[in-house]
């Protein structure tokens, strides 16, 4: 092609682009504008909307469901098993605490925001918020802990697990005193 018609078929390719690019910006000028303001303003999220994980600690029986189902492992559980009698209380579902919740931490930088680990969750005391901002200067403060614990119900706890392992060891040490005895008599028997 010719370069003088190449040079003004350019021109015209650029007044029309030009053309329709302000055809745009007049159309919006005189539409409403839908500019959030954000600190003030915020978009209201969809209900299923996956941001920032939540954990109801009085809900939670350590069942360890959610950890195992996260494919990255930013869900992190410390559980102590508690003696029978002792009463941890319920869930709100009914359901007994059976394991005393010790750590429950949630690293939110490593969470990929897939909802696996709330489904199987047997007392619906892990969920998704929709809470979106949070943002921090140090990835640290990512971390969640929600083991939150009534003052006092640790100590009593151990001391309830002291308790028990006190009286086991009583209990094995009479039995082999008794098993030790018994076998003293058998050979006493025997010798005589």
């Amino acid at each position: 092609m010719n370069p003088v018609i190449q040079y003004f078929k350019n021109i015209k390719d650029a007044v029309v682009t030009t053309g329709i690019g302000f055809g745009v910006t007049f159309r919006h000028l005189f539409t409403r504008s839908i500019t959030l303001q954000y600190p003030a303003e915020k978009w209201d999220l969809p209900e299923r909307s996956r941001m920032r994980l939540h954990m109801d600690w009085d809900d939670c029986i350590g069942c360890f469901k959610c950890a195992r189902a996260c494919p990255v492992d930013c869900i992190h559980i410390t559980t102590t098993k508690v003696p029978r009698d002792f009463d941890l209380g319920e869930t709100s579902s009914g359901t007994p605490k059976r394991l005393l919740v010790e750590q429950f931490d949630i690293d939110m930088s490593e969470c990929m925001y897939c909802a696996l680990c709330v489904s199987p969750c047997p007392e619906e005391c892990l969920y998704m918020t929709r809470e979106y901002e949070f943002s921090v200067y140090d990835r640290d403060e990512l971390v969640y802990d929600f083991a939150h614990m009534p003052d006092g119900l640790k100590e009593k706890a151990y001391a309830a697990i002291q308790a028990e392992n006190k009286a086991k060891a009583e209990a094995a040490r009479k039995k082999r005193e008794a098993r030790a005895k018994k076998e003293s008599e058998q050979t006493d028997i025997k010798g005589e």
